[in-house]
This record gives C-alpha cells, sequence and structure tokens, in this order.
C-alpha cells in the first residue's frame, strides 16, 4: 500500500528535525511539505530529497494548514499527515504495506512512543492521531491549540506507533506552550462541563498541575525511563501551570471588562 500513500508535513524552521522525517519517508514517491516561510536550513535540507515537493504558505493555524495541504493536488488516495517531529518506525512501515483496506474504511489511528532527546520513553500523555486517510473523505477542525481530522467513514487502529522525536531548543518548546495555554484555555472556559474529557475537568478544577506528577511518573511509568522521563514530566507540570496562568489571566480580562 505504501505506492498508494502521500506523507504530507507541516514545517516551520525545522531544521532540528526535518532531516530524521524525509528519511524515515524514503519509500513515497512523493513527500508534500507545507512550509510557513521557515528561514532557518529546513528548506535546504528539504532540497536533499528527491520526492519532496515543497509548498509554502503562510501560517493562519493549525487548522487553515492542514486544509491548505489537503486542497493541493495530491496523486494518491491516502495521504499520511505527519508534524515535522514525527518519524515512521520501520515497523511501523511494515504494518503500513500490509494493509489492504475495504473501501469503507476511511482512515488508521496511530498512537505515538514519545522521545525526550532521543530516547524513548515508557509512556506519555501524547493522544493518539487519525494519520493515515483516504483525504477526499476528510477535513480539520479546531480543537483548542491544535486541530482534528473529521473523516467520513470507518477508521482502525494501527498497532505500531508513530515516533514523536523533538529535538528543537528548549527555549522554543517554551514559547509554544505560551501560545497554546492562551488557546487552551479559551476552549476550557467556553465548554460545557459534561463536554469535557476527565482531563479538562481536571484542568477546570485547577488541579492539574499537581495531578499530572503521580499519573505520569506512576501511573504512566516515567519513573523508571531515567532522567527522560522526569524532564517529561516537569514539562507537562509547566504546561498546566501556563494553562492555569492563561485562564486567571481570561477571566480578569473578562470581569475588567464588566
Amino acid at each position: 500500500m505504501l505506492d498508494q500513500i502521500t506523507p504530507i508535513v507541516a514545517t516551520y524552521n525545522e531544521a532540528a528535525n526535518i532531516k530524521r522525517t524525509l528519511s524515515a519517508l524514503s519509500w513515497a514517491n512523493e513527500i508534500l511539505v507545507i512550509d510557513s516561510y521557515s528561514d532557518d536550513q529546513t528548506l535546504a535540507i528539504c532540497a536533499e530529497f528527491n520526492n519532496v515537493r515543497v509548498i509554502q504558505n503562510s501560517y493562519k493555524g493549525p487548522t487553515e494548514q492542514s486544509n491548505f495541504g489537503l486542497a493541493q493536488e495530491i496523486k494518491t488516495d491516502w495521504v499520511l499527515s505527519m508534524d515535522a517531529d514525527y518519524v515512521v518506525t520501520p515497523a511501523l512501515k511494515t504494518e503500513i504495506a500490509a494493509l489492504a483496506p475495504n473501501n469503507d474504511v476511511k482512515g488508521f489511528e496511530v498512537g505515538f512512543e514519545y522521545l525526550i532527546n532521543g530516547q524513548p520513553l515508557r509512556g506519555s500523555l501524547y493522544p493518539p492521531r487519525t494519520s493515515l486517510y483516504r483525504h477526499q473523505s476528510a477535513h480539520y477542525q479546531r480543537d483548542g491549540h491544535t486541530q482534528r481530522v473529521a473523516i467520513d467513514g470507518l477508521v482502525l487502529k494501527l498497532q505500531q506507533r508513530m515516533q514523536h522525536d523533538d529535538r528543537k531548543p528548549y527555549s522554543r518548546w517554551l514559547a509554544s506552550q505560551r501560545k497554546y495555554a492562551a488557546q487552551e484555555a479559551r476552549k476550557l472556559t467556553s465548554a460545557a462541563w459534561q463536554d469535557l474529557s476527565w482531563p479538562d475537568r481536571l484542568r477546570y478544577l485547577g488541579v492539574a498541575p499537581l495531578a499530572v506528577i503521580p499519573y505520569t511518573l506512576i501511573v504512566k511509568g516515567l519513573a523508571l525511563s531515567g532522567t527522560a522521563g522526569f524532564q517529561y514530566t516537569w514539562q507537562r507540570v509547566i504546561a498546566e501551570v501556563y494553562l492555569q496562568i492563561a485562564r486567571l489571566q481570561l477571566s480578569f480580562g473578562k470581569k475588567s471588562t464588566k
């Protein structure tokens, strides 16, 4: 099935990641890179790969960028939607190659193996994602700071996992978390309680920064992942604290306008 798939990779200043991602996609006849006008070495690295086609588009948000990618000329029925820090492992490639889906199957959900500084963790809070799908049956919708794909049809689960291996500077991660927190705060405050997932209910109650510590270290087993496990846990605590700060700022902002 590999020759029926076009990977679509979104990039912006991903020189630290993109070579690993593209190298693991050598099986694809064409890779479509949607770039938000990177000004580092991202485009130079992409040019090293003969199967990469780059289209640049000004970034207006993850949903808009993903739908822009789907609107391009795609020669295959299936696409593999990826961030620039995702890596298709040999095991996942083998599983995808063996797929022979019926016509009613429109997509496949994939889980993730999370890496810190190249070291795999025993678990993470990173959610599964419908990454492989028939592009004519799909469109993206906004979901907090990110987006989710809406599939018109049956979605099955893959057994093997994709790797999430982001090696950009820590300062870039912090800046992203501040931005994400503001977007997630707006989503959280506008949702009805009954529509919230249990993690979002903990965030709404303000206890998520504390709850995430035992959950990641004990329930997810990251205490056994050594330094990388504790680093990941600390990152999640920071992300949850940023979210609570953003909620407070949003709340004070509303009160000041009354």
